[in-house]
């Protein structure tokens, strides 16, 4: 036996003996109230019971225990080796604060911007990232956004020669993004030539006065523009809480490019004054790059600014639309007609969706008519204006709103334009690098095809396991738990008890065959990012005919976090992905990351359920908070500040969550107590290596953390003795003085 291995097997020999220390722990100090109870002892005796066992099964096969050398380990073991140890930094690398003293890869906040942007349409997806590397060092903490998109951008960079057709558009799609070069050459050209297409432009001096309609028409059926209104497919609410799941067009107001402000009192909209001179030169930018003549160019540009802020005037926030009732408005195609006849809207939807069949019988729901109404009346009066002829504010209107549809296929002189004026008005986001902006823009159109090669390499039996051993683990965690009551435990462990975690994929799951004929009309250049931006613009109409006729199963490719649907707790398979996740991986470095998790969403998901029904929650968060101001206080950092109900939450939250994947990955060892190593590290050392790597991650609840989640490992330590060797921190000075939590 070699000195690494005899290392490993003295490591695990430890590891058993703590596991059996750390559960004799549990059963003298964890003591609520309803203990009493028979059931609960004889649960407690039958765990006991199982604990000896694995300590007799550990004691016999430490033989079987082997290193981890896959190529994912050794990836993984090497950026371990780089990232910072628990248990051999100083103290300070306890006391840090989320988001203060470490960098967040993605804020993951959603903020609306205005003007020409490069993706508004898919801003629920978008990610501002401010660190290219997604990998493990110390002074970054991982994102599950970040990490998806890194795993994302392997997969498609990956050639393994046996790509189906759809597969080969997919990526090659997403290397004409890639190619800037190509992209800077053709610069406006492509542009250009699309307008000429659709019949010239009155800027350009070359127009063949196309009727208004006709064009808005083409805009949305062929280029997914909707300069004067949105258009989307979705349900009834309240059709769908009597269950039926008819889906129907619905109508919205436009995200118009100009910055729009609402005034509470008057409850009106207006143009951002302040903004309206940068706006106008940026507008005027973006006809000097499309070669338009000085002469005029301010004249269309000013008729743009008019007609957009006359539009904004009947711009209402959704809070308010829904105080009054105007969401959800239904209407038949006929009736909307006579309310706003500016439009023709039995044929701009039926350009929408063609060749659907639409009658002006049908359907629809409107969610500002007051807009519609004011629209219509806007439009009518520049029709109607006696020194404009010809529509041709109208018509340069829909040509900037297309521009801003195809910003993302233009070259870098029309991005800084946009960035300029973003920062004008006061963004200052770092710019997301190329490789993300391309996955993102890549699934936008190819989120099926994605779906299905992330399928492909997810381990979907393991991470099932996982998130059924840390469902199994959070329910025993429940029973520890003092209620307000007994019946407020029992209404809480009946919700829990008919939930049915599982991990979220689709019920049939698209074949390579199926894929190849979806995207059989698609020819994707490898040196042609603008031509493929168009046709993908025009698979989104396939898309909305899809929504309206069938009941398509809705996978977010890029979601990463779980929700309720139903009574099914549903985790994306973004969750687990390295380096978060891995099959060949040793399970405490899957448990101690991916798990924990599992076991934070579950607790953040049910967390209101729990904290109004328990006395733990908060009593449990203040615990923590002491362990922690007895550390900071020596360590110089000193005063005691009184935690809030959310911080008190939160605290809880991360501490049980760690509890939880550390018990539910003990009891995984009870089944298999064969698991590898990773760099001669010792199990439960690893686990917590593995935490401490994803323990500040970006999420909603971050900045309710008051400490650095990695200090939790101290304390668990402290409490449990389960750690191979104390972690190098003041808390060891006071670890016996110091109250169990």
């Amino acid at each position: 036996m070699s000195e690494t291995e005899l290392e490993i097997l003295q490591q695990l020999e430890s590891d058993r003996q703590r596991l059996h220390m750390s559960y004799s722990n549990i059963e003298h100090r964890v003591k609520p109230v309803w203990m009493k109870y028979r059931l609960f002892f004889l649960v407690g005796c039958f765990l006991l019971a199982v604990v000896v066992g694995l300590i007799n099964y550990l004691s016999h096969h430490f033989h079987t225990v082997t290193p981890c050398l896959s190529p994912a380990c050794q990836w993984a073991s090497a950026h371990l080796s780089t990232s910072a140890d628990p248990f051999t930094q100083p103290c300070d690398y306890f006391l840090y604060t989320c988001g203060s003293d470490r960098l967040l890869l993605d804020s993951e906040r959603g903020q609306r911007s205005h003007g020409f942007t490069l993706h508004t349409e898919n801003q629920r997806k978008s990610v501002q990232s401010k660190q290219e590397d997604g990998g493990l060092t110390e002074d970054k903490t991982l994102s599950r956004k970040a990490v998806l998109l890194q795993y994302l951008k392997k997969i498609l960079e990956t050639d393994n020669g046996m790509n189906s057709s759809a597969v080969q558009k997919t990526k090659g799609f997403y290397h004409s993004c890639l190619d800037t070069q190509s992209i800077e050459t053709a610069g406006a050209d492509p542009f250009l030539t699309l307008i000429q297409k659709l019949g010239g432009w009155a800027v350009s001096g070359q127009w063949n006065q196309t009727d208004f309609n006709t064009t808005l028409g083409l805009l949305m059926r062929d280029y997914n523009t909707f300069p004067f209104f949105n258009i989307f497919v979705g349900k009834d609410p309240y059709e769908a809480a009597r269950g039926i799941n008819k889906r129907y067009i619905q109508i919205d107001q436009p995200d118009l490019l100009i910055p729009i402000e609402w005034n509470s009192q008057t409850e009106k909209s207006r143009a951002k004054t302040e903004t309206l001179r940068p706006f106008l030169a940026s507008c005027q930018k973006y006809l000097d790059l499309l070669g338009a003549p000085k002469s005029s160019s301010l004249i269309h540009v000013g008729s743009f600014v008019s007609l957009s802020s006359q539009l904004a005037v009947a711009f209402s926030p959704l809070e308010s639309r829904l105080s009054k009732g105007q969401l959800y408005q239904r209407m038949t195609i006929k009736a909307l007609q006579r309310q706003a006849p500016a439009i023709d809207w039995l044929g701009c939807l039926q350009a929408a969706f063609h060749p659907l069949p639409l009658s002006a019988d049908d359907d629809v729901l409107l969610h500002n008519l007051p807009y519609i109404v004011q629209m219509s009346n806007t439009i009518i009066k520049w029709l109607n204006k006696p020194e404009l002829s010809n529509s041709a504010p109208l018509h340069t209107f829909m040509v900037l709103n297309l521009l801003h549809t195809l910003m993302p296929a233009m070259d870098s002189r029309f991005f800084e334009t946009a960035k300029n004026f973003s920062m004008a008005l006061g963004n200052t986001e770092e710019e997301a690098p190329r490789w993300k902006h391309c996955v993102l823009e890549t699934e936008r159109g190819f989120d099926s095809v994605l779906t299905h090669l992330l399928s492909e390499v997810t381990a979907q039996k393991e991470a099932e396991k996982i998130i059924q051993s840390v469902f199994n683990s959070f329910k025993s965690k429940l029973h520890e738990l003092e209620w307000i009551d007994q019946t407020s435990r029992q209404l809480v462990m009946e919700k829990v008890d008919s939930a049915i975690p599982k991990l979220w994929t689709t019920k049939e799951p698209s074949s390579e065959a199926k894929l190849d004929l979806l995207f059989s009309e698609m020819t994707v250049s490898n040196q042609n990012f603008f031509s493929n931006y168009v046709q993908l613009l025009s698979l989104w109409q396939k898309k909305r005919i899809e929504l309206l006729i069938t009941q398509p199963e809705d996978i977010d490719i890029l979601s990463v976090r779980p929700f309720l649907f139903g009574k099914s707790l549903l985790f994306p398979m973004g969750m687990f992905v390295p380096p978060l996740f891995h099959p060949t991986y040793p399970r405490a470095m899957n448990y101690g990351a991916a798990g924990f998790l599992v076991a934070k969403d579950i607790l953040h998901l049910l967390l209101p359920d729990i904290s109004s029904q328990s006395k733990t929650v908060y009593a449990v968060g203040e615990c923590v908070w002491t362990h922690y101001l007895t550390v900071s206080e020596k360590a110089g950092r000193g005063g005691e500040f009184p935690l809030s109900a959310a911080q008190q939450q939160e605290v809880w939250v991360q501490y049980t969550a760690l509890q939880v994947a550390l018990q539910a990955y003990h009891q995984n060892l009870m089944q298999q107590p064969n698991d590898t190593s990773l760099s001669g590290i010792s199990y439960t050392r690893l686990f917590f290596r593995s935490f401490s790597q994803v323990n500040c991650e970006a999420d909603p609840y971050h900045d309710s953390m008051p400490f650095e989640p990695a200090f939790l490992i101290t304390v668990i330590c402290a409490k449990y003795n389960l750690c191979p060797t104390s972690p190098q921190c003041s808390i060891q000075t006071k670890q016996n003085s110091l109250q169990a939590c």
